[in-house]
């Protein structure tokens, strides 16, 4: 079966679109060619910095042919729906179509269409021009006369404008070949723009930039391979890293790994050569992450250790160039030696100046009073200066010093709750986000945190108010580490619950997969928090509420009532001058009509939000326990929709899994969803069931021992429940299990009897409620 080889070379791919793009170009291409009836037995798609590859194996020579039935009108259908049925299955006259009989419907028009299969030349010629057109590039560009407006012309050209190729660099070439093993190849030649298919494509820029004629994929690797171009993006990868750990080893040197910026890198080069530089000792000075981060994100370089290290740096870097260079590399490390020593010079340079003073420190006293702030220190200083300049935290939620404001008081509730120092809180809260002005930070937004605890360090705060400085963002992803440091969790709490109940109260929750302000993140970070750090914090608490969501409605009504305030104030002052006005103003009782309707809009922050936030809480639950292992049920069975207290609900379903396991569990959940089950379909047909149950009703031997078993068991598992201590409760509820079975084999429930029928469901609903204890047992399928 033949194989089609595909290739789509241009300028330089940006390195961060390499990946997806290769990906989405074999997606589309196969699903292409499957919609057109081929078939194939395997594809991988290729890339690197100037092309797109795509192989496909074993696709199939031709569509099959199809017969198809097209059921049409009744044979007694009026003429413009027979006309209609015409059209649709492609018939000149009635007479082409069968009459088909339906012993209900009666006679009605069959259309008997075949198509006859098409060669996959065809079909490939027929598909890539809409797909290259079409394909997904998050930013494409136009290029030549192309990118002219359409109607213009340059020398005698007209520009294309809007209907010409959209790509992401201008395209240069593509390859187009199609046969099998054994016999000569075909060039499909389907045109884009001027650019039609071949087999014809260039080997690396500088070391090789003759032209290649290719016939099948295995001589096109060899082919590039030649031409100093190594086509597989894993396999340069993987020779980046190891050459990269040879040569710091042979330096007496560790490589710091970076994963993402090796993925970059190899999608800068077509040929990797990795070289090392160095640069000055005394930068060494200036703290690991900036060096990192200076060297990484201007020239795209690694940085090493000393060996064994686990911290600090050498002052050697690892560069990876695109060229096999004549003088073995010297003038490029020399090149970027230089551009990394002028960045460097830079960051020190932001290093120092963010522990001075900031010149206008008289405009900064009434912020630093508000926070409490001593402006002889500079991260004080630069908290201020947040505050006093109104940075912009969300058009809708205020200013940074607002955040910080909320932040700080929600962090003093909270700190009982954690069992933090609240004097540390307090002063954590204030200078969590005043690295935001420093300038490490606004050259490196990453840093942010991290350099609030170096320069809180160098202040002389208290080591749990630097922790928590750069950890109140933590954790950031599932596999970034939560804060251990009990003022760090304060905080951190603080913020992420602050941001999630800001944008609730403002209606701008996550859709779908849009979430831009990274609240399912925020979200998670608080459950997992909660539960690795075992912090039991009921989430719709009165004290939450009040701190947390009340506090938004105030701030939202006070800004539009601030906002309105002018409007109003000024029709005051022209009203007491009214008789100079024609037509007289409106009375103030309208005005106050007015402002009552602009409050009225404000979107009420209550209740509603609280329990509409903690169902999303919920959701990152369910997540985070079943990617622990636990089962949906399970965790269904202890979620109610007041459930506010996440950690005690995973304890819950932690022991219910273990419980449910053993044979007393296994045993007792078939029993009481017995019990449930008959009681719900009860319920729902309306049958009668005594409020409580009745002694004197109780007639079988095996109906009072039950009564008396739940009584002792609902007893026992509510004060185990109160100390939390819920794996005995499940204890204490298995001593249903002897009753319940013997119930249901002495007792018949549906008695003829109204009175102990209903006496016997209430016993049932006892043993419900008795369970509901702990959990929903009616969820656990089992």
């Amino acid at each position: 079966m033949p194989d089609l080889l595909l290739e789509l070379r241009s300028e330089e791919i940006p390195a961060r679109m390499q990946r997806k793009a290769a990906g989405d170009l074999k997606k589309l291409v196969t699903d292409a060619l499957v919609d057109a009836g081929l078939t194939y037995e395997g594809a991988r798609e290729y890339w690197t910095p100037r092309r797109l590859t795509l192989d496909i194996r074993g696709l199939t020579a031709r569509s099959a042919d199809l017969r198809e039935e097209i059921k049409g009108p009744s044979t007694k259908a009026p003429e413009q729906a027979i006309a209609g049925f015409l059209r649709k299955a492609g018939l000149s006259d009635i007479s082409e179509a069968q009459v088909a009989t339906d012993p209900k419907k009666g006679d009605f028009y069959v259309a008997i269409v075949s198509k006859a299969g098409r060669a996959a030349e065809e079909i490939i010629a027929d598909v890539m021009p809409g797909i290259i057109r079409s394909f997904p590039w998050p930013k494409s560009m136009r290029s030549g006369f192309a990118s002219m407006p359409k109607g213009s012309s340059y020398g005698g050209v007209e520009g294309k404008g809007s209907e010409s190729l959209r790509w992401v660099r201008p395209l240069q070439s593509i390859i187009c070949t199609f046969g099998s093993e054994h016999d000569e190849t075909k060039v499909i030649p389907f045109e884009i723009d001027g650019i039609v298919a071949g087999n014809v494509t260039y080997g690396h820029r500088f070391h090789a930039p003759e032209a290649i004629t290719v016939r099948r994929f295995d001589d096109y690797v060899a082919s590039l391979e030649k031409a100093k171009v190594m086509l597989d993006a894993d396999r340069r990868k993987d020779m980046i890293l190891h050459d990269a750990r040879d040569l710091a080893f042979a330096s007496g040197l560790d490589l710091v790994e970076d994963e993402g910026l090796l993925e970059e890198v190899s999608g800068l080069v077509e040929w990797p050569h990795v070289l090392m530089g160095t640069f000055e000792k005394d930068y060494l000075e200036i703290p690991a992450e900036i060096i990192r981060l200076t060297i990484k994100t201007n020239q795209k370089c690694f940085v090493t250790r000393p060996q064994g290290a686990e911290e600090g740096l050498s002052n050697h870097f690892i560069l990876i160039s695109n060229i096999d260079a004549k003088d073995g590399g010297k003038e490029i490390i020399h090149g970027n030696g230089k551009v990394v020593r002028a960045r460097l010079s830079d960051a020190k340079h932001f290093w120092t100046r963010d522990q001075g003073d900031i010149p206008d420190l008289g405009t900064l006293v009434d912020s630093a009073k508000k926070f409490d702030l001593d402006l002889k220190k500079p991260l004080d200083q630069r908290m201020a200066k947040l505050d006093a300049l109104n940075v912009t935290f969300h058009a809708k939620l205020g200013t940074q010093g607002e955040r910080v404001a909320r932040i700080r008081a929600l962090a003093k509730e909270l700190a009982p709750i954690v069992g933090a120092d609240p004097i540390l809180v307090d002063r954590a809260a204030v200078l969590a986000k005043a690295d935001l002005r420093t300038e490490a930070v606004g050259e490196f937004p990453e840093l942010q945190g991290l350099m609030g605890r170096r320069y809180a360090g160098l202040q002389g705060e208290n080591e749990s108010v630097a922790i928590a400085i750069e950890d109140h963002y933590k954790p950031q992803g599932p596999s970034d580490r939560v804060p251990k440091d009990k003022v760090a969790i304060t905080v951190a709490l603080a913020d992420k619950l602050d941001t999630l109940t800001g944008f609730w109260a403002i209606d701008e929750k996550p859709t779908g997969s849009k979430d831009p302000y990274a609240l399912r993140r925020a979200a998670l970070g608080v459950v997992r928090i909660l539960l690795e750090r075992s912090v039991e914090l009921p989430l719709a608490s009165q004290d939450l509420v009040e701190h947390v969501v009340a506090r938004f409605h105030r701030a939202l009504l006070a800004k539009a009532n601030a906002e309105a305030a002018p409007h109003f104030m000024k029709r005051e002052q022209q009203r007491s001058d009214e008789d100079s006005i024609d037509p007289p103003l409106r009375s103030h009782e309208a005005d106050m009509a007015e402002i009552a309707d602009i409050e009225a809009s404000v979107p009420g922050v209550g209740l509603d939000v609280v329990a509409d936030l903690l169902s999303f809480f919920h959701d990152r639950l369910k997540v985070y326990l079943r990617d622990m292992g636990a089962r949906h049920e399970i965790i269904d069975s202890v979620l109610t929709p007041e459930t506010d207290d996440l950690l005690l609900a995973a304890r819950r379903a932690e022991a219910l899994t273990s419980f449910i396991s053993s044979e007393d569990g296994h045993n007792l959940l078939a029993g009481t969803k017995r019990a449930t089950q008959l009681l719900a379909a009860e319920e729902k047909k309306g049958t009668v069931i005594a409020e409580g149950v009745s002694d004197e009703l109780l007639k079988l031997d095996a109906e009072k021992a039950l009564w008396a078993a739940v009584q002792v068991a609902s007893k026992e598992a509510s004060e185990a429940v109160s100390k939390k201590e819920y794996r005995s409760a499940m204890e204490a509820l298995s001593q249903l299990r002897a009753p319940v079975d013997k119930f249901f084999e002495d007792v018949l429930v549906n008695d003829e009897d109204t009175a102990i029928r209903a006496n016997r469901l209430a016993l049932l609903k006892a043993i419900r409620e008795a369970t509901g204890t702990v959990a929903d047992f009616s969820k656990i399928s089992g």
